[in-house]
């Protein structure tokens, strides 16, 4: 649990990942299974390390054969406006 502006604000837990760096197995949980702030939490890591977008790339591609993985089919679009963007 973290404070932020007299806020509390609960930190997500990876399955499987005793840390809170944004490896592949942590992307993808984020992307599975994480809520809105999660999702905000990972698109600053974005915007401050553009390293990430080849990560995201990398755990989304295998499931644009997959209608039904709209999370996944999202970050790649987003991925792919940002390198438009930059």
């Amino acid at each position: 649990m973290l404070r932020r502006s007299g806020h509390v604000k609960h930190a997500m837990l990876h399955r499987h990942l005793n840390h809170q760096r944004f490896t592949l197995a942590a992307i993808d949980d984020v992307i599975s299974r994480g809520r809105w702030r999660d999702w905000a939490d990972l698109r600053r890591a974005v915007l401050a390390d553009r390293a990430l977008l080849d990560k995201v790339e990398q755990v989304c591609r295998p499931y644009l054969s997959d209608p039904y993985a709209q999370r996944h089919h999202f970050w790649m679009r987003y991925v792919e406006k940002r390198r438009t963007v930059a």
